[in-house]
């Protein structure tokens, strides 16, 4: 049942594959499920949804309080063990990435200022562009330094659930989730605003490497560059070799017309 308990014959709570994807489970309480989030992949939402259905907050207003709540509703291994209904969101891993980027590096969040020091702070994160970005992650140990940019596959905490939707599919999400345990998705992107949907969306130009610096720019004026745009060939193919396990799980649970390349 669980993805990686046997990886380690050491007590099963210095088995760190294991905790760290316990670490990343919510219990939701009525309906004895759940759910395995992962970063970028629409977690604020479902985190909000699940504090508001466990009874910890009531509206989006009271919403900053799921950050500090992180492991508030992390099962216990019996919970997780007898649990009736497990689901998980997954993502296309190239989109996953290009949102990382346009999120996290242009807002210069504390992540973005982690990758710097991971690179010995020997990059400058107003000049960094994708291309440098998606080229550092064969860098060890880069690739796994950040949950935001961490592979899909490593917060698993079952070989198996019960549904795995797709984030390019929210409406999925929403309908199965509230036909089947009952259970109402609360819309964060308000307050979050992590996503580009609010924006005018530019693919007239390769913005691979446009530095971070210009594409604040653009975005303060309502502008920001697709995901697809951030790509060439070379950055595709180096993402198909990084997160070859990720594309893979993406195409067999999700539908693999909905990949970006």
């Amino acid at each position: 049942m669980f993805n990686f308990s046997a990886n380690s014959f050491n007590n099963l709570n210095q088995n760190g594959q294991h905790q760290f994807c316990m670490n990343y489970a919510m219990q939701i309480f009525n309906s004895n499920a759940i759910y395995s989030f992962i970063p970028k992949n629409g977690c604020s939402t479902l985190r909000l949804s699940v504090a508001i259905a466990n009874g910890c907050i009531t509206n989006i207003e009271q919403g900053n309080w799921i950050h500090q709540n992180n492991q508030t509703f992390k099962p216990t291994l019996r919970d997780a063990a007898t649990a009736q209904y497990k689901f998980v969101i997954l993502r296309c891993p190239f989109r996953r990435l290009a949102s990382v980027f346009l999120d996290k590096f242009i807002a210069k969040e504390p992540d973005a200022w982690q990758y710097r020091d991971l690179l010995k702070r020997e990059v400058n994160l107003d000049e960094l562009t994708f291309e440098q970005f998606v080229k550092s992650l064969a860098v060890p140990p880069m690739k796994g330094a950040n949950i935001h940019w961490k592979p899909q596959s490593a917060f698993l905490l079952f070989d198996e659930y019960d549904d795995y939707f797709a984030l390019e599919h929210f409406d999925e999400v929403i309908n199965t989730l509230k036909n089947k345990i009952d259970f109402t998705v609360v819309d964060a992107r308000s307050l979050t605003e992590h996503g580009t949907d609010k924006y005018q969306l530019l693919d007239d130009v390769d913005y691979s490497q446009a530095a971070a610096f210009d594409i604040a720019l653009l975005k303060r004026q309502a502008q920001c560059p697709s995901h697809q745009s951030l790509y060439t060939p070379e950055l595709v193919e180096i993402v198909k070799c990084l997160y070859a396990e990720d594309i893979s799980l993406y195409k067999s649970k999700c539908n693999a017309n909905d990949m970006l390349f």
